[in-house]
C-alpha cells in the first residue's frame, strides 16, 4: 500500500509525464514532416542537432537548460517578466522530460511519415485540397499509429527521466521529486529500501504498459501498411 507521499510522487510523475508528451508531440511532427518530406542544405545538421538529447549525458541536457532558462540563464528574466518560472517547478521537470523524450517522438513520427505513399498526397491535391487540409487529413490520418508510438515512448522515457529534471529543477518535494528522484531520495534514507521498491516496481509496471502499447501500435502500423 502506498503512502501519501508515495501517492504524491506518483501523481506528479504521471502529470509530468503525461504534459512531456503534449508539449513534445507538436514539434516532432512538424519536424518529422520536415525531414520525412523536404531536401534542404544542412538537413543531416538539422538531424543531428534534434536527436543530440539521445546521445547526450541528461546532466548535461539539464545544464544547457539551467544555462537558458534559469533565472540567471538567457531567458530566465524574459520568463520572470511574464510570470514564468521554469526552475525548481514542476513545469521545469515537463520541460527537461520534453527535450530528452523528443528524439524518440521525432523517430517514430518520421518513420511513419516516410511509410505514407506520397501519390496519395498528390491524388488529393489533384482533387483540390490545400497544403494543410492534405497534411491533416491524408498524412497524419495515415501516420496516425505511428504518432502513438512516439507518444507512447514519449511517454515511457518521461516518467524515467531523472538526471536532466534533477539538473535543472533539483528534487523538491511535492514540486519536482518524480518516481526516480524519490527512488533516489529513498535509497540514501535509513529504512527507505521497502518504499523505494514499491516505487521501482509501479515504475517498470507503468513504463511496460507503455512499451506494450508502443509496440501494439507499431504491429498495427505495419498491417495497416501491407493492407493498402
Amino acid at each position: 500500500m502506498l503512502t501519501p507521499a508515495e501517492w504524491e510522487v506518483l501523481a506528479l510523475s504521471l502529470r509530468v509525464a503525461l504534459a512531456s508528451v503534449l508539449l513534445s508531440l507538436p514539434p516532432a511532427i512538424g519536424m518529422g514532416w520536415l525531414l520525412a518530406r523536404c531536401d534542404f542544405r544542412g538537413k543531416l545538421l538539422v538531424d543531428g542537432l534534434c536527436h543530440l538529447p539521445l546521445v547526450l549525458p541528461p546532466v548535461v541536457t539539464g545544464y544547457v537548460l539551467l544555462l537558458m532558462f534559469g533565472r540567471r540563464g538567457w531567458f530566465g528574466p524574459l520568463l520572470e517578466v511574464l510570470g514564468v518560472n521554469l526552475a525548481f517547478d514542476w513545469k521545469g521537470a515537463v520541460l527537461a522530460s520534453a527535450v530528452v523524450a523528443f528524439p524518440l517522438s521525432l523517430r517514430a513520427v518520421r518513420l511513419a511519415i516516410e511509410d505514407v505513399d506520397p501519390r496519395l498526397e498528390g491524388v488529393a491535391r489533384t482533387l483540390g485540397a490545400g497544403p494543410w487540409r492534405v497534411f491533416f487529413t491524408v498524412t497524419l490520418r495515415l501516420a496516425a499509429p505511428g504518432l502513438w508510438v512516439g507518444a507512447l515512448l514519449a511517454f515511457a522515457r518521461s516518467l524515467g527521466e531523472f538526471g536532466a529534471t534533477i539538473t535543472f529543477v533539483a528534487n523538491i518535494a511535492g514540486q519536482t521529486r518524480t518516481i526516480p528522484a524519490a527512488i533516489y531520495t529513498y535509497l540514501n534514507q535509513p529504512g527507505g529500501e521497502v518504499a523505494a521498491a514499491r516505487l521501482v516496481w509501479i515504475s517498470i509496471g507503468v513504463s511496460l504498459a507503455a512499451l506494450l502499447g508502443s509496440e501494439w501500435a507499431a504491429r498495427r502500423s505495419r498491417r495497416f501498411g501491407n493492407a493498402s
